[in-house]
């Protein structure tokens, strides 16, 4: 009978960590890839959200690489390339800051998770990408939606952070456990146990690095709420390290509400995840796909697409022009993987510090290599309940979890959790020469020891220190950090290739218009059938 319990041991964490530093392939530890995305709401000098249209200075919203937008036309996306060095990814998210600030006129990025100054819902502009048929599909997307979740809840920002291990730490592993798989099967298990151990514990990365503690009272569109007040435009939670992460932005009524995802098994994922996005679901059948002729849904599915199933931590693979996520994943295995849950750091000009990021490789790397228990759905549960309460009560005295059905104390899982943490932080520094993870680690023990050091008690103790409310710290911040970087522009020769791939990526749009062959509907049709054909399991 499979082990469902989540292992504390350090055994198996340590046994991988002597069998990758052993060798002459040591320094594979150190040459994964790391990359960022990071979202910013494009706002006035009042908080007010921006209802300009896409810059177009910054190039086309659909085709560059690394300037783009997310739901709304406000919601700027901002994506680093691929590094083999955190500290290379933040250079690269930086630089982009320095650019978009030399073409956002008057505008500023807003430097919070939780939204400025919104419009009414059905006055927040969704994000348009031009009138091919991908550009068509991605806005049909986000007109469902809106339907489903309502408009609001998507102006919600956050940063991502892609992970992954040098594929020669798998081909070592692989060798050393004389595992009968395939090194792609071999490879895309050991992602999976990241996940799972990730899904276990991940309630620490919301302790260490929440950053939203409290909001703007008019994001709550009156709905009922069991929040604090701060002041007359500000709700707060006392203890809360993250409200952006809890589920007050997200209805329990929604389609997705009940879907699990399989963890245990590739398999089992694409499985859940593809009868996701072909089952109907009655309230979405109720709005239908279109409306007076026009599209307002790609279908009525519990998802639409891949993508909408709102994750802490998704299994990613690159996909070719055109591929469906779930048939990479299927075709050739995990390749990364794409952790959601980290808050914008209000703090930190370009949202995450270097410190945060040398936390998380270690953290990832010790989730990657300990073993990691079957995560059936009790243990699904628990941790969902776990990382909940640790986004609306985590620095709450005494606060206990609940850890394979038994109470637990969060400094006392937090510390071992910790301890663990240090080993492969220690391991990392000496491969790197220096004691960066080390003292990652350290800052984040002091926040154990002393909760006031926590960035989301920082916020709430910072707009008491100014007595200001939300929107006027956010302001203060995001003003600051514009300031920052509108004095430290780009050289000439960054700002001149930035100015071409902008260039590049508009003719890029422009040729895929152009040559547009089909009706959208059809395109529509193929690419639902796509779905179903490959996934009919």
């Amino acid at each position: 009978m499979p082990n469902t319990k989540s292992p504390r041991t350090t055994d198996a964490l340590q046994h991988r960590l002597s069998v990758l530093t052993s060798g002459p392939q040591r320094d594979a530890l150190t040459t994964g890839l790391r990359g960022i995305e990071k979202e910013s709401l494009r706002v006035t000098h009042d908080s007010v959200l921006a209802m300009t249209p896409h810059p177009r200075a910054l190039g086309s919203a659909l085709t560059h690489p690394s300037l783009t937008t997310d739901y709304s036309e406000a919601l700027l996306e901002l994506i680093t390339p691929a590094e083999h060095d955190a500290s290379l990814a933040l250079e690269q998210l930086d630089t982009l800051h320095r650019f978009v600030y030399s073409r956002l006129g008057d505008e500023i990025l807003w430097n919070n998770s939780m939204p400025a100054l919104l419009p009414d819902d059905d006055q927040i502009p969704i994000a348009r990408y031009g009138s091919s048929n991908i550009g068509k599909l991605k806005y049909v997307y986000r007109v469902g939606l809106a339907l489903r979740y309502g408009r609001t809840m998507q102006c919600i920002a956050g940063i991502h952070y892609n992970y992954s291990l040098n594929e020669e730490v798998w081909r070592l592993l692989h060798a050393d456990q004389q595992s009968t798989a395939s090194a792609v099967d071999f490879q895309s298990e050991r992602y999976l146990a990241l996940i799972r151990n990730f899904r276990r514990t991940s309630w620490l990365l919301m302790y260490l690095f929440g950053a939203s503690p409290a909001l703007d009272r008019r994001f709550l569109r009156n709905r009922p709420h069991t929040l604090d007040v701060f002041d007359a435009d500000t709700f707060y939670r006392p203890y809360a390290t993250s409200l952006r992460m809890s589920d007050l932005g997200y209805s329990n009524t929604t389609g997705q509400s009940a879907l699990h995802a399989d963890y245990d098994t590739l398999p089992g994922y694409l499985e859940a995840l593809a009868e996701a996005v072909s089952q109907p679901y009655p309230q979405y059948e109720a709005i239908g796909t279109k409306r007076n002729g026009e599209w307002i849904q790609i279908n009525t599915n519990v998802l639409q697409i891949e993508n909408e199933f709102y994750s802490t931590i998704r299994p990613k693979r690159v996909t070719y022009s055109g591929e469906r996520p779930l048939h990479a994943l299927a075709a050739r295995g995990v390749q990364y993987v794409e952790v959601r849950c980290m808050d914008i750091d209000p703090f930190e000009p370009i949202g995450i510090s270097l410190e945060a990021a040398r936390f998380l490789d270690a953290y990832l790397l010790v989730c990657a290599l300990d073993d990691s228990a079957l995560l059936p759905p009790p243990a699904y549960t628990e941790a969902n309940k776990n990382f909940c309460l640790v986004t609306t009560e985590g620095r709450k005295p005494g606060l206990e979890l609940i850890r394979d059905g038994q109470p637990v104390a969060m400094v006392d899982w937090a510390n071992e959790l910790l301890d663990r943490i240090a080993i492969a932080a220690a391991t990392l520094d000496t491969i790197h020469g220096d004691d960066s993870h080390a003292r990652a680690v350290a800052t984040q023990r002091a926040k154990l020891a002393d909760p006031s050091l926590t960035p989301s008690a920082r916020v709430l103790q910072t707009m008491r220190d100014r007595q200001q409310g939300f929107l006027a710290f956010g302001l203060a911040q995001s003003e600051a950090h514009a300031a920052f970087f509108r004095a430290h522009p780009l050289d000439a020769k960054s700002t001149e290739e930035f100015t071409k791939l902008a260039t590049e990526s508009l003719a890029a749009q422009e040729k895929l218009e152009r040559e547009e062959v089909g009706s959208f509907d059809a395109f529509v049709a193929a690419y639902r059938a796509y779905t179903l054909n490959r996934f009919s399991v």
